[in-house]
């Protein structure tokens, strides 16, 4: 009992900021029973009018405190809303729980730019990621510790996190090339610790959820420890993610190294949930695939009731997708997987300024080609748009607009 009123208590220490808003309310409060214990028609009408004033007196001066302290509240749990009506944070957060459950399946920035615009729309947002990153930041860290790469898992999480700017900052900032942890960015290192303490990279995903206050949930595709291992046309073997693009020999195949990997059980839930299950953008080889290779994941989607969709990229990728069109892609991806792993493709129709095309030709990159009547032949329907945007040079999918094409098929369901 006697903890109990010490726990109490603690709202009352300096400095907290709510004593003058209870107090405040609990004013208000005293000031409505007094008026309504001597409002009685039998009294005097100028009594009747003083406490009818004391009433009002007492119901505003009782919200305004509800509200100081609800305000109050909100500034501690939730501190990027300062300046936000308590209004607004209560609906936008109602309306965002009551959107669509989506799953996206992928990895590398081309999933974090799909979850930056989806999470705009709804918090029932599901990111399953590939683990099979071996190169930088997260090759180092995965060989040195022995545990699996977050790098992609950390793209997803700044992606979705509600957190200040300032903290999703600090969590891609990557030390320079002159210190002992060049190359490292903070939010790997944060995420190596944190397994570190709880001693579960799955544990450690969710703490640091937490901490970035997410906008829907981050799952690794497995907890298995795999490596991708791609077999080439000419019959030579490469294996590691990092290394396939560079060999620049045309890709047979993939496989994961162990084969049976197994799938985390949130992921085939969140699968089996969800009402819009999406793959890509993303390396077709290293990003998406990989994912499916997994024969749990491979089979939740292809029986899954949800509408599938597979966001083509933009532009092919050297090493990878040399002179892929849009029916490759989705033959590849297919063939990894089954055909009933997508409904629907879709593909970028926009102009990209020919500055920009020489910049990427440079490097072997070159548009997808819309061969739309092909991939209708192979039973899927296409989404054709101009969802091309272009920051600092680089071609990406307009996060806001693709989202919303993507949750308009909703109405399909």
């Amino acid at each position: 009992m006697t903890k109990k009123i010490h726990s109490m208590l603690k709202w009352f220490y300096p400095g907290i900021g709510l004593k003058r808003w209870i107090g405040l309310s609990f004013f208000g409060v005293l000031l409505l029973i007094f008026a309504a214990s001597h409002l009685r028609a039998e009294e005097f009408l100028g009594i009747q009018i003083l406490d009818s004033v004391i009433l009002f007196s007492g119901i505003i001066i009782l919200i305004l405190g509800v509200k100081r302290l609800m305000r109050s509240f909100i500034a501690a749990f939730v501190p990027s809303s300062k300046g936000i009506e308590l209004f607004d944070i209560i609906y936008q957060n109602k309306q965002l729980s009551r959107g669509p459950k989506v799953v996206v399946i992928g990895g590398g920035t081309g999933l974090s730019v799909l979850l930056s615009g989806l999470k705009q729309f709804t918090t029932n947002l599901s990111a399953i990621v590939t683990v099979a990153d071996d190169g930088g930041s997260s090759g180092r860290i995965r060989e040195e510790f022995d545990m699996l790469p977050p790098g992609d898992i950390r793209n997803c999480l700044v992606a979705l996190a509600d957190a200040p700017v300032l903290m999703r900052d600090l969590f891609q900032f990557r030390f320079d090339t002159n210190s002992a942890l060049s190359g490292h960015s903070f939010g790997n290192l944060f995420i190596t610790v944190m397994t570190q303490l709880t001693g579960d990279f799955e544990k450690a995903i969710k703490e640091t959820s937490k901490v970035l206050a997410l906008r829907g949930q981050v799952i690794p595709s497995t907890l298995n420890k795999v490596v991708l291992v791609a077999e080439h046309k000419d019959g030579s073997t490469t294996v590691g993610e990092n290394k396939i693009p560079k060999t620049h020999r045309s890709i047979n195949r993939v496989y994961l190294n162990p084969e049976q990997s197994q799938a985390t059980p949130d992921a085939i839930k969140a699968i089996g949930e969800a009402q819009i299950i999406v793959l890509g953008p993303g390396s077709l080889y290293t990003s998406i695939i990989p994912n499916l290779l997994i024969r749990e994941i491979t089979e939740a989607v292809s029986s899954s009731q949800a509408l599938k969709v597979y966001v083509c990229n933009a532009m092919t990728q050297p090493g990878e997708t040399d002179g892929f069109s849009a029916s490759k892609h989705i033959e590849v991806l297919v063939g990894h997987s089954h055909p009933r792993i997508i409904d629907y493709c879709v593909v970028n129709t926009g102009e990209i300024p020919q500055s920009i095309l020489k910049r990427y030709a440079q490097q072997g990159s070159f548009p997808v080609a819309n061969d739309r009547k092909k991939v209708e032949e192979m039973g899927y329907r296409v989404i054709e748009d101009d969802f091309g945007i272009t920051e600092e040079s680089v071609i990406r999918h307009d996060p806001e607009k693709l989202a919303k094409i993507i949750l308009g098929l909703i109405e399909e369901i």
